[in-house]
């Protein structure tokens, strides 16, 4: 684990949402430390896949003429 990406609790409790920012904006993780032993890890989300509709509709007949016939 290098310094770079380590905090230790104390200094996270001050830059908190500073570190949430720099996290999702750089997509690096970054390990919190106490008394310098690992406790946990902050990770980016990664955004959920946006549902698509193709091949979920399909089509009988003439779709473009006139109802009554």
């Amino acid at each position: 684990m290098s310094s770079k990406n380590a905090i230790p609790a104390r200094q996270l409790k001050a830059r908190c949402l500073a570190l949430l920012d720099r996290v999702a904006r750089t997509g690096e993780e970054v390990i919190v430390t106490k008394r310098g032993k690992p406790v946990a890890r902050v990770v980016p989300v990664k955004p959920a896949p946006q549902p698509s509709l193709v091949g979920s509709v399909k089509t009988r007949g003439d779709i473009v003429g006139p109802i009554c016939g």
